[in-house]
């Protein structure tokens, strides 16, 4: 079953940020477009790069009122120790949410139950907190920012403009399409 409109679930969970620990729930996610990005475990191989690249492209994301979350299994406790001890997640200051629980990772079906892990699952929220596009990656092949800073900026160009989709690799400013039955097999 597809996860595409689902709401996201009531939830409040611990987070590092701005080397402090903080509460979030979902009341903060409602009215703006948030990613929460799952990743299986602090002081791993391919996680450090992943989330080093979403600094990288925080700043543009943060331009467009996209909030980035990074969620592990780990306790916020964990996170900072990680954020301590690396220099790629020292790097970090996007929120990372802590869900030892694993309440978060089985709510969004990420969750790896023989190992208590997270998959790399990408999930794109609107501003109604409802899931408008995800994938999830075997934990061995990391993620591309760059790619869904160009996904964040295409729901967003739909959210605004219902009437029109976004063509692969449309970014702002190219043609978009308008279907109609005109459109029909001529493309």
């Amino acid at each position: 079953m597809s996860l595409i409109g689902k709401e996201v679930s009531d939830f409040t969970a611990q987070m590092y940020v701005g080397n402090d620990f903080k509460e979030v729930s979902k009341k903060d996610l409602k009215g703006k477009w948030s990613v929460f990005f799952f990743y299986p475990a602090d002081f791993t191989f391919v996680c450090p790069t992943e989330l080093e690249d979403l600094q990288n492209n925080y700043e543009e994301f943060k331009k467009l009122g996209c909030e980035i979350y990074s969620v592990s299994c780990d306790t916020h406790f964990v996170h900072k120790a990680w954020h301590d001890h690396s220099e790629k997640i020292g790097k970090l200051t996007y929120p990372m949410i802590a869900d030892p629980t694993q309440a978060i990772a089985r709510d969004f079906e990420v969750l790896i139950e023989s190992s208590g892990l997270a998959e790399r699952g990408t999930f794109i929220i609107n501003p109604d907190c409802r899931i408008v596009g995800y994938e999830v990656n075997d934990g061995n092949v990391g993620r591309n920012a760059e790619e869904l800073l160009r996904k964040v900026k295409a729901f967003q160009f739909v959210h605004e403009h219902g009437d029109q989709v976004c063509p692969a690799k449309w970014q702002p400013g190219a043609e978009t399409l308008k279907p109609s039955l005109d459109l029909v097999g001529a493309l």
